[in-house]
């Protein structure tokens, strides 16, 4: 039992041997100057307008009545039989059928919109177009701070703040 005692007393001592070489502590430094490190990065996004465009539109053509020409061909006619006699009669008859088909029409049509040029609509016509749109991003900390009178920089992913926190190691000169 004595033997087992001393055994494990000398294999903590022996553990225990590289620590007392070398100490580790915390310690802090004061932090003199913190520069962001700033990357720009560009995000393209779709910037979109609408505009108003003239647009033709196609318009069936006007259809004219027949009613017109028919009923005034018809009265012309029969005004026409009422005139002369014989070939004359017949030829009255077909001048009277013209003269009161081309009467009745425009009787008919008159007041129809005769159709002049093109007509045009206003139509919204959307337009995109991708431009660029740069964006500012932190992506760290360059550091200068003092340590018992000397002044060292590092890069840190953030802010320490006015104080950083120190890792001090003492080891002996190895030479």
């Amino acid at each position: 039992m004595k033997l087992s005692t001393t055994l494990l007393a000398a294999g903590l001592a022996a553990g225990a041997l590289p620590l007392a070489h070398a100490g580790e502590f915390e310690d802090f430094g004061r932090v003199t100057r913190v520069q962001p490190r700033v990357e720009q990065i560009n995000r393209p996004r779709q910037e979109c307008r609408t505009e108003y465009v003239q647009v033709p539109v196609r318009q069936a053509p006007q259809e004219r009545s027949a009613g017109g020409s028919i009923i005034g061909g018809i009265a012309g006619a029969i005004i026409g039989n009422q005139v002369g006699g014989g070939n004359g009669r017949a030829a009255a008859t077909a001048a009277g059928a013209i003269a009161g088909a081309v009467v009745g029409d425009r009787v008919d049509n008159q007041n129809r919109p005769v159709q002049q040029g093109q007509a045009v609509q206003e139509q919204a016509v959307r337009q995109c177009r991708m431009v660029d749109a740069w964006e500012s991003r932190t992506v760290g900390y360059d550091v200068t701070y003092e340590y018992r009178g000397h002044s060292y920089m590092v890069p840190m992913s953030y802010d320490p703040g006015q104080r950083v926190r120190l890792r001090i190691t003492v080891e002996p000169d190895q030479q």
